[in-house]
């Protein structure tokens, strides 16, 4: 490996052969070596960390001071998504999606479990996730507040969350799919120009797998495929899928609404990681939108195994004609990990990952070849330039500079595209690296302040460092990983905070805190099971089944106690009535695997068997008012 990729690299030996000692086994074999034949990166400044105090904006919050940004994490294995304030980097709360949550109840109230999925004994039929990637719907190519969106890659689902309430209120689980990894929204609807709002969401398959996927080809990997999922942004129904040559990473879409890209790391199809690295570029592959919905309503599809979701053809064979096709090819090298739509419109954005380069694709030359006025899709690709060891995702300040982290130098990296695309086309005085910033260590994604919408304003931006060896103190075998936040409103980059997270946490985004308007309280009248009033509370059975209407007003529950039998089949349905804003309380019952909040105005139930005689004492788990230890309500099981 050749250190010296940069005129300025001599300061680096020292770093780059420190912190690549572990990083450089497992990853380079195919790492193709930076050389500085003429790099302009020459022109960017010395890369040790600017201190905090050199930020020209304002990061270290006084108390009671609200943050401008919000933020939406993936939380990684915990199957949640992550609400955090930015710029402080404060987390404001955890949203359960699609792991069991003990302290809202999530997975144990029945409405939870409805959107869950369960098996048919009424068990959760997953308690694992693996969320990657979280997006927001749009409107006229900016975040409008409604929904946003996270996967889960172990077992293919997608969760949508609403941006009114701030919860998870549905869960789809995709056929034909594993390894669900990349997702995002289109940005309006391509067959109506009206319509200028998130419709769809596109999620990836980044493993390939026989279909249908029922043992029979098991072994014979040249029958396995990928296919790329459309979903309903409203229903949540699955609407079609297209299979392809290759595999899908990440995905982006375009602000006209016409193209969605995936990159892919995988085309040679491999099983094993050295037959996925063999060839020394890949592809960054188009999708028309238009022209796939078309072939769904003309027919042209089959289905597989027990799914009834439309699969059209993506695959090269089927798409030699450009005037035809529903898919584009576009070579880029090796196995990319990373595709990114600059705010302009103009360019998808894919990093090298095992290259030293960023590849700088124009969409209307993508268009241009789907109209067959453009004769090899690689004529598509407008620059390709030397970064650093290691790309992988690209952020975007609106100013037309790019921002990529490189994961073996652990930096990132800021670069003007123009200057790139200049540089590409002979201009070899474009300084395109504007700057360098160290960073600790091995980060992987980043994202900035509105970056993928027309709004990108270049304040912020964060990176995930998947390593934090020495930034904190030790805490066992299991480090924390460390999310760092940069100034990016000046042409240097500061690193202003540093903050440790629990693992392992993924993409991310960040906008201005007047698009969404979160509720305070819940109306009674979504929920179908809500008490009125506290004397509608009570017991009612029918036969081996208990209903128990409960209504909570601090400090006390209603009923105050209750029966029940061995072997009653249990409903408690709880209705919050205070109105009072941050007023929630808890409900837990001793030996029975009961605890859930409700929130001001919200209803929620739980149903279990009462197969334990005796005196069960049920209380506000969450703190809620002077009495709250005195707020109780008492379940008697009778043998």
């Amino acid at each position: 490996m050749n250190d010296k990729t940069t005129p300025e690299a001599p300061l680096q030996l020292g770093r780059r052969r420190f912190i690549n000692s572990t990083a450089l086994a497992g990853l380079t074999l195919g790492v193709a070596a930076c050389s500085d034949k003429g790099s302009p990166a020459a022109a960017a400044a010395g890369s040790a960390p600017a201190a905090a105090g050199d930020s020209n904006l304002h990061v270290h919050l006084k108390p009671g001071e609200l943050d401008s940004y919000y933020g939406l994490w993936s939380g990684g294995h915990t199957g949640d998504m992550r609400v955090l304030g930015m710029p402080s980097g404060r987390e404001l709360l955890r949203i359960p999606c699609f792991v069991p949550d003990a302290l809202v109840g999530w997975g144990i109230t029945n409405e939870s479990k409805a959107v869950m999925g369960t098996k048919a004994d009424g068990s959760l039929r997953y308690t694992v996730g693996d969320t990657h990637h979280v997006h927001a719907s749009y409107k006229d190519g900016n975040y409008d507040g409604r929904y946003a969106w996270v996967n889960d890659k172990i077992n293919s689902r997608l969760a949508r969350v609403r941006l009114d309430y701030f919860v998870c209120d549905k869960i789809t689980e995709l056929p034909n799919v594993q390894g669900f990894h990349g997702i995002f929204p289109d940005k309006r609807d391509p067959v109506d120009p009206a319509i200028n709002y998130t419709t769809r969401v596109f999620c990836g398959t980044e493993f390939a797998i026989p279909l249908p996927n029922n043992g029979v080809n098991a072994d014979k990997p040249e029958t396995y495929h990928s296919v790329m999922t459309c979903v309903d942004a409203e229903t949540m129904d699955v609407r079609w899928q297209i299979v392809i040559d290759g595999n899908c990473d990440l995905l982006a879409t375009s602000f006209d609404g016409k193209l969605a890209a995936t990159n892919q790391y995988n085309t040679e199809m491999g099983v094993h990681y050295e037959d996925m690295m063999s060839a020394e570029r890949d592809a960054c592959l188009f999708y028309n939108i238009a022209r796939i919905e078309q072939a769904v309503k003309d027919g042209k599809f089959k289905t597989y195994g027990d799914s009834k979701v439309p699969v059209v053809d993506g695959t090269k064979a089927a798409n030699q004609d450009p005037k035809t096709a529903l898919t584009c090819y576009v070579s880029v090298p090796k196995n990319p990990h990373g595709v990114n739509a600059s705010p302009d419109g103009k360019y998808f954005i894919c990093s090298g990952k095992l290259s030293p380069t960023a590849t700088v694709i124009d969409l209307a030359k993508v268009l241009e070849w789907f109209d067959g006025k453009l004769d090899k899709a690689d004529a598509a690709i407008v620059a390709e330039v030397e970064l650093g060891l290691g790309p992988l995702h690209t952020a975007f300040d609106g100013r037309g500079n790019a921002f990529t982290t490189l994961f073996l130098d652990s930096q990132v990296v800021k670069w003007n595209i123009d200057a790139a695309i200049k540089f590409t086309g002979g201009d070899k005085n474009a300084q395109y690296v504007v700057d360098r910033l160290d960073v600790s260590y091995q980060p992987g994604h980043l994202n900035a302040t509105q970056s993928e919408t027309t709004a990108a304003n270049g304040q912020f931006l964060c990176v995930g460092c998947k390593f934090s060896k020495d930034r904190f103190l030790p805490v066992g075998p299991l480090h924390p990983e460390n999310e760092q936040i940069i100034d990016i409103s000046g042409e240097k980059m500061v690193l202003v905070a540093d903050h440790p997270v629990r693992g392992e946490p993924h993409d991310f985004i960040i906008f201005k805190r007047d698009l969404v308007h979160p509720k305070q309280v819940y109306q009674l009248d979504d929920f179908p099971l809500a008490l009125k009033d506290a004397k509608e509370a009570g017991v009612t059975r029918n036969g081996k089944k208990v209903t128990v209407r409960i209504a909570s007003q601090a400090p006390a529950f209603s009923p105050r106690e209750f029966t029940v039998k061995k072997g009653d089949e249990v409903t408690i349905i709880l209705t919050n009535l205070d109105k009072v804003e941050d007023l929630t309380h808890g409900f837990a019952i001793p030996k029975y695997n009961v605890n859930f909040i409700v929130n001001p105005q919200e209803t929620q139930s739980v149903t279990f068997i009462a197969d334990r005689p005796g005196v069960y004492w049920c209380y506000c788990t969450h703190f809620c008012h002077a009495l709250h230890l005195e707020m109780r309500s008492r379940m008697i099981v009778e043998a």
